[in-house]
């Protein structure tokens, strides 16, 4: 196993996550008034619409699949009754739609935002990089489908899911339980890995602010009495 391989998969997954959740309560606390998705809806509808709907739709169910997905012990899933190689079938299908889905959507965006010239004049070199960053790691993504397919035991997923679990819980053999997995799952890990990194500091932080709707939505109700009903004038 390499330095390469053990910085990636090792030590690079803990620098992307304290980035990632310091560089977003730094953005908050210091420029509140850039945390927002920057919507560019005011200057052009076109192909906002299909497009933002179809790639939200894509990564927001590419994102828990995989959280999900590769959290979840393997223990768990075989006292279910579902086999690696069933598991690794369902993540391959839902994987290749939703991945599909989110490209298409992303393919319209980009298309906007370089089609439309008061769209591309407000446009940020940020924008372009979380767009393109994002494309890229949807290929990736999409490219793992086919390989995925020769060899449907599961076992490449086991070692990726053993992977992640073990990052999480900082047991530091992490890295080598994947140190023989295919060279594209390793670039898609490592490309989502840094869209982590970017996050705090694109539009991509009104994420979280998608999150904290879900507490508004929860919230108790707020009281509210007439002065004609007991208080006192």
């Amino acid at each position: 196993m390499s330095l390469t391989h053990q910085f990636f998969f090792g030590i690079y997954p803990y620098i992307a996550m304290v980035v990632f959740l310091l560089g977003s309560l730094v953005r908050f606390d210091r420029d509140q008034y850039t945390w927002r998705s920057e919507s560019s809806q005011m200057l052009s509808t076109g192909l906002l619409r299909a497009g933002s709907n179809l790639f939200h739709l894509g990564i927001i169910g590419l994102f828990f699949g995989h959280f999900f997905g590769m959290l979840t012990p393997a223990e768990l899933v075989h006292a279910l009754g579902i086999t690696a190689a069933q598991k690794q079938m369902l993540a391959v299908v839902a994987g290749g739609i939703l991945g599909s889905v989110g490209l298409v959507g992303l393919l319209l965006l980009i298309a906007r935002r370089l089609g439309n010239e008061r769209v591309r004049a407000t446009s940020k070199p940020r924008d372009f990089l979380v767009l393109f960053w994002i494309l890229g790691t949807l290929l990736l993504g999409l490219s793992t489908v086919p390989l995925s397919l020769t060899h449907r035991d599961g076992e490449t997923m086991l070692k990726l899911m053993a992977w992640a679990q073990h990052i999480v819980t900082f047991r530091g053999d992490a890295a080598g339980l994947i140190a023989d997995v295919s060279l594209v799952f390793k670039v898609h890990m490592v490309a989502g890995m840094t869209l982590f990194v970017i996050f705090p500091f694109t539009r991509l932080v009104h994420v979280w602010s998608g999150f904290a709707s879900v507490g508004y939505v929860a919230r108790p109700w707020q009281v509210v009495r007439s002065r004609r009903t007991g208080l006192p004038r």
